[in-house]
C-alpha cells in the first residue's frame, strides 16, 4: 500500500510566498520516510497539508488510499502527529495528558487505560506518571510529547523534530523507540535537522527546497548523486614545509583546506588518495599524528545539492 500519496501540490500564502511548488512524493507502508530541507523549504506546510490543517490551490493528497480532507475522521484516527513544539497541558499530570489525547480517539475507558499504561511503559515515564509538565526536564517533556501522539496506536506517525534540544542519552532512547514503533508496523514520516539521525533511521529520504523535490531515494542512492568520494583529515605535527599546491595537483582532488594543524583533503570518486598524500608529507619531512578517511555523508549530499547547510 502507498500510505501517503502527494501529487503536484501547490500552496501559496496570502503574502504571495509560494511554499509548495508542484511537490510530489509517495510514502510506502512500513517504511521510515525522511523529509529534509533547510528552514523555509516547505516541510511544515507540507505536513499541515497532509493533515488537512491547510488548504492548497492545486494537487491532491491521499492517505491510506483515500482522499484526505478536514472531515475525513476515519483516516485521521489512524494518524499520530508529534509536533516540534511541546503540545501538552500544564494543568494535567503526565498520565492525565496522555489519557486526554487518547480520549480524542478512544471512548472506552478500559481500553484507554490499557493503552495509556502501555505507552507510559514504552517511553519510560512510569515514575513520572503523576508529575505535572513543569516538573519535567526537557528530555522527559519530549518523551511525554511523543506518548501523547502515539498512544492510540496510529498506523501513520508524523514526527517533526522530536529530538530537538535533548541530551544524547534521551535522543538515543527516542531513536530506538522510533525504530521499535516501525518494527511494530507503523509507517513513519520523520523530519530532523540532525543528519546522523536520518542516516540511522530512514529507509528513503526526500530533500526539498523552495517547495520542490530536489532529490529523493535511499541514502546510498542519494550519495551516488554527488561528485564527492572521500574526505581525508590529517592532524599534522609541523606545517612549515607543507606545500598545499602539490596536494591540489593530485588526481581527483577537488578541495584542500588547512584549519590550524588539520589538513582536510576532499577527492572525487575513485581510488583513495591517502597514500599519495602521505608520500607528499614524507617527501617534505612533515610528520602527522592522526589520519581519518570518511566517505560522503548525507550532510555532504545536502550541501552539494542545495548549496546550503541544513539549518540555513
Amino acid at each position: 500500500m502507498i500510505v501517503v500519496n502527494v501529487a503536484n501540490l501547490e500552496k501559496t500564502y496570502k503574502n504571495g510566498h509560494k511554499a509548495l511548488d508542484g511537490l510530489s512524493f509517495k510514502v510506502k507502508e512500513g517504511e521510515i520516510f525522511g523529509l529534509l530541507g533547510p528552514n523555509g523549504s516547505g516541510k511544515t506546510t507540507c505536513i499541515n497539508c497532509i493533515l488537512a490543517l491547510l488548504e492548497y490551490e492545486k494537487g491532491s493528497i491521499e492517505v491510506f488510499e483515500k482522499k484526505m480532507h478536514s472531515t475525513n475522521y476515519t483516516v485521521k484516527k489512524d494518524i499520530g502527529i508529534v509536533p516540534q513544539a511541546i503540545a501538552v497541558y500544564d494543568e494535567l499530570t503526565v498520565y492525565e495528558n496522555i489519557d486526554f489525547f487518547c480520549g480524542l480517539y478512544i471512548n472506552d475507558k478500559k481500553v484507554r487505560e490499557k493503552l495509556v499504561n502501555e505507552v507510559i511503559d514504552f517511553v519510560a515515564l512510569n515514575e513520572y506518571r503523576n508529575y505535572y509538565p513543569r516538573k519535567l526536564s526537557g528530555g522527559l517533556l519530549r518523551r511525554l510529547n511523543i506518548a501523547c501522539g502515539i498512544v492510540h496506536k496510529p498506523k501513520l506517525i508524523i514526527l517533526d523534530e522530536p529530538t530537538v534540544a535533548v541530551d544524547p542519552q534521551t535522543r538515543n532512547k527516542i531513536l530506538e523507540g522510533i525504530k521499535e514503533l516501525n518494527r511494530q508496523g507503523a509507517t513513519i514520516i520523520y523530519t530532523s535537522h540532525y543528519m546522523e539521525e536520518v542516516e540511522f533511521l530512514c529507509d528513503r529520504i526526500l530533500i526539498m527546497d523552495k517547495g520542490k523535490v530536489i532529490a529523493q531515494g535511499t541514502k546510498e542512492e542519494l550519495k551516488e548523486l554527488i561528485n564527492l568520494g572521500e574526505t581525508i583529515e590529517i592532524e599534522l605535527k609541523n606545517i612549515d614545509k607543507l606545500n598545499i599546491e602539490e596536494i591540489k595537483k593530485l588526481d581527483r582532488v577537488i578541495d584542500v583546506n588547512l584549519k590550524g594543524n588539520k589538513l582536510i583533503v576532499k577527492s572525487s570518486k575513485g581510488k583513495s588518495n591517502i597514500q599519495n598524500i602521505l608520500n607528499i608529507l614524507s617527501n617534505n619531512q612533515i610528520e602527522y599524528e592522526k589520519i581519518y578517511s570518511e566517505l560522503p555523508t548525507l550532510n555532504d549530499v545536502f550541501l552539494e545539492i542545495t548549496g546550503k547547510e541544513l539549518r540555513d
